[in-house]
């Protein structure tokens, strides 16, 4: 006997594994929800068990009484846990389809629609028509009882499919109440959850993943999507998206259609990043100043001055020889050319996603969502306890806060923001601090002087050693920071709260290298310091831009090891341990409701950590490409797998989601429009200030000839020698001075990166002539390229319209036909109604309205 069945009646398991019907073979199961019997829980108090049945069953009640039917069938492998069974009739459907303004099919869709140039090829890719038949367009319109003849109802166990009939009795779960106290209700199968006295609620999967029904009249979508789509042999294909959108519902489509797009979009970027990173490899033979510091002539004569104090000490200039190599790959002109690229590519990405946005808005009917269909949700309607005068309407509304409550709850929010951005940049502070202190212990231990026999001393050097090192630290860092953040609690408010958190966390460190690192560092005689304490960190003769792609490379491929294995190890663990655990009983058939619950619950933001995870992508791809143009290529193939990956998991490994309708995608929009017009400033400043390509150019064009050079020709000999200032080792000062070391000998000077007067001069020490160029060319760079990208972007974005003008007569004209259908339709059956009365008033049926005639 199950306790507390009253509401509801109770059947035992058919013994049909596949079946998504109650036992009378006739009544669909729209929705399950799972609890555990009360009489059989002696973990809890009695009065606590007597509480949670009685709020169990005056909800089941209510359900009953909203016009739901309802199932309840023990559990076959735990006896503790039951089973409600959910279905909606018809007349219950019709009702609630009508509040929640649910668009339903009016007449088959009659306009042809146009096959592109493209057609052909796209073909090849497209899943098999037979074996994914394309579903059939109608013309729709919000559904309205009094108008169901005007429907296009062939068959009322199809005409609401089971994403929709899901839909509807989501909607009653969540607005149905179980108890009231002190006036206020409590309701909601949310809140229910939340308090154990429901385990978990969802809509049944429609077959298993990897086996299709025997019974032809059950399409086997859940075996469909995985065997076409989220299988990895079916990685090069096109998703099936309207199947996507059919069986989960318009947000996970919307989802899968941006992924997919924004995927498609990085091959032509990947492309030209890697014909970059190629053109930069096939001539950094040719790079003239990487030649001058490995020639042992000219970089193995420069001395350079410690970067630290004490126990740092001189080191030779050809001991970055193998990394100047490696930066000239990153540092050449196609970098330039490939940042202007990416300025323009990511307009055209977002110009051209609105117009994709636009025809799946028209092709899954969400063009008129916004106004018609989104209604209050459940959870902000319960806490809506406040009563206040509308201004304009002049009558009382409910609202969830008082206007102090309100101003309280913001700073607390924002405070809490703080106190995360806060800590990363404690955190961020910290690693400086490492970078500053392990560079010191580096420094004394790896020899800094060269020679034959040493090959490793080429690539262990302590900037790369503190590089690396640094990048592994910060790299964890940000992916506990992210672990803590995500475990705290917010609300649907978190879009833009988290993303600035995330910002913060991954960027940080990228922006501190690109932008801080080596820019206040003094000049040997007067060092800056941190706290009074640690001298600032100094980049390689050739820049900081190496460390930036070394710390890109590590963050942006870390990350997307990490996120890959968190997604498919962990579900998979889990339910295999589940498998494990029932394995002794596996001799037993399971019902497919039971299956279900088995598998993950799909948490409570559902997408919102993968849409995090590509827009924070989006942003390395975008930010801080003019350092690493292999990053769209890396960001292409994550992608390839992220789709499969994300289709794997929730297909085979999640229960199935709640369908939900959506628009478009939401705050990442305008996110992603922030993140394009940041990165045309962060890129120019990266060539200005983090690249050496600037005082290059400064000293190719002005400082290799007369006046200020020695050179008859425009050339980059001498650069090395002419950007390298000199250090009279004489002038350091005693809390800096280094050790001296044997193989120095009778040197005098040392030589450091910055331009300045040399010792002896009037001005010593003090900037010269060379550094006011450079300075000037570096802004004037950054302005130039700004105003050329704004204004392509600009024109770009000018150029191409939000909504094709094909998908904008396609919206009028079905817009229209709609209006004419419904509007003759109401004619017919007033000229009919009307046509009676007239028939009676001129037999004189009516003796109120019969004519008199004199």
């Amino acid at each position: 006997v199950i306790s507390g069945y009253d509401n509801l009646s109770y059947a035992e398991f058919d013994q049909k594994p596949d079946s998504l019907f109650f036992n009378d073979g006739q009544r669909r199961i729209d929705f399950v929800l799972v609890y555990e019997d009360e009489s059989k829980n002696e973990n809890r108090k009695k009065s606590v068990n007597k509480k949670q049945m009685r709020k169990r069953q005056a909800y089941e009640s209510n359900l009953i009484s909203n016009g739901l039917q309802l199932e309840a069938t023990r559990s076959v492998l735990n006896e503790k846990l039951i089973f409600v069974k959910v279905h909606a009739p018809w007349e219950v459907l019709c009702t609630y389809a009508e509040v929640m303004h649910i668009k339903l099919p009016l007449k088959p869709n009659d306009l042809k629609t146009r096959d592109s140039a493209f057609n052909w090829f796209s073909r090849l890719l497209r899943v098999d028509e037979n074996i994914i038949k394309p579903e059939q367009e109608f013309f729709t319109a919000p559904f309205e009882k009094a108008r169901i003849s005007d429907f296009y109802i062939q068959d009322k166990d199809i005409f609401f499919n089971p994403a929709t009939r899901s839909r509807i009795v989501h909607f009653i779960l969540s607005r149905v109440e179980y108890a009231v106290k002190d006036n206020v209700k409590k309701f909601g199968i949310n809140r229910l959850l939340d308090s154990g006295i429901y385990k978990a609620a969802f809509p049944l999967h429609d077959s298993r993943f990897n086996r299709r029904l025997e019974d032809p009249n059950c399409p086997s979508e859940r075996y469909l999507l995985y065997k076409e789509w989220a299988h990895p042999r079916s990685f090069y294909k096109l998703q099936p998206l309207d199947l996507v959108r059919k069986y989960y519902g318009e947000k996970i489509g919307i989802y899968f259609a941006w992924l997919g797009f924004y995927t498609h979009m990085l091959i032509m970027a990947a492309v030209v990043g890697l014909a970059c990173f190629l053109y930069g490899y096939i001539t950094k033979d040719n790079c003239t100043w990487s030649q001058e510091v490995c020639d042992p002539n000219i970089g193995g004569n420069i001395i350079m001055c410690p970067q630290c104090d004490h126990e740092c000490t001189y080191w030779n200039l050809t001991i970055t020889c193998e990394s100047s190599k490696k930066l000239c790959i990153f540092d050449s002109f196609g970098t330039l050319v490939f940042a202007v690229f990416m300025g323009i590519w990511v307009t055209l990405f977002l110009e051209f996603w609105k117009r994709r946005q636009a025809e799946l808005e028209y092709e899954w009917d969400t063009v008129e969502f916004l106004e018609q269909e989104e209604y209050i949700r459940p959870e902000y309607e319960a806490r809506c306890t406040h009563v206040v005068t509308n201004e304009i309407t002049q009558q009382e509304e409910h609202v969830p806060y008082t206007a102090c409550g309100k101003c309280v709850r913001m700073t607390f929010g924002i405070s809490a923001v703080l106190f995360w951005i806060l800590l990363i940049i404690a955190s961020v502070i910290g690693i400086i601090i490492y970078r500053l202190s392990v560079f010191f212990v580096f420094s004394a231990k790896l020899p800094r002087h060269i020679n034959g026999t040493e090959a490793i001393q080429k690539y262990l050097t302590p900037q790369a050693a503190t590089s690396v090192t640094a990048s592994i630290i910060s790299f964890i860092i940000i992916m506990i920071l992210n672990i803590i953040y995500e475990k705290t609690d917010y609300e649907n408010s978190l879009t833009m709260k988290m993303f600035l958190f995330q910002f913060v966390n991954y960027y940080s460190s990228c922006f501190y290298i690109a932008f801080f690192k080596g820019k206040f560092v003094g000049y040997p005689g007067d060092p800056v310091y941190w706290l009074g304490k640690y001298r600032n960190e100094e980049c390689d003769p050739g820049g900081c831009l190496l460390e930036l792609t070394t710390q890109l490379t590590i963050i942006m491929g870390g990350k997307a090891i990490w996120n890959n294995v968190q997604e498919v190890l962990l579900p998979w663990v889990k339910n295999l341990i589940g498998r494990c655990r029932s394995a002794a009983r596996s001799e037993k058939t399971i019902p497919r409701w039971e299956q279900d619950y088995h598998l993950q619950p799909v948490g409570k933001l559902g997408l919102f950590y993968e849409y995090l995870e590509m827009v924070i992508q989006f942003g390395f791809v975008t930010l801080f490409v003019a350092s690493f143009p292999l990053a769209p290529l890396l960001a292409l193939v994550n992608n390839l797998l992220e789709i499969r990956v994300d289709a794997w998991k929730i297909t085979t490994q999640f229960r199935r989601m709640v369908p939900q309708k959506a628009q478009d995608i939401g705050a990442w929009q305008p996110i992603m429009q922030g993140i394009a017009i940041l990165a045309v400033v962060t890129n120019a400043m990266i060539i200005a200030f983090t690249s050496d390509m600037i005082p290059r150019l400064v000293y190719y064009w002005s400082f290799s000839v007369p006046p200020y050079g020695n050179h008859s020709n425009y050339t980059m000999k001498g650069y090395i020698n002419n950007t390298l200032s000199v250090f009279n080792i004489a002038d350091f000062k005693n809390g800096s001075k280094p050790v001296s070391l044997p193989w120095l000998g009778n040197q005098t000077t040392c030589r450091y990166r910055d331009f300045r007067y040399p010792p002896g001069h009037q001005h010593q020490y003090e900037h010269n002539i060379y550094y006011w160029h450079v300075i000037a060319a570096k802004l004037s760079f950054i302005i130039v390229m700004e105003h050329v990208i704004y204004c392509v972007k600009f024109i770009v974005s000018y150029v191409i319209p939000d909504v094709s003008q094909k998908t904008k007569s396609k919206i009028k004209r079905e817009k229209y036909l709609t209006q004419t259908l419904l509007h003759e339709n109401h004619l017919k059956v007033m000229k009919k109604n009307m046509g009676k009365i007239a028939d009676r008033i001129w037999k004189g049926e009516d003796g109120t309205f019969r004519p008199k005639f004199d």
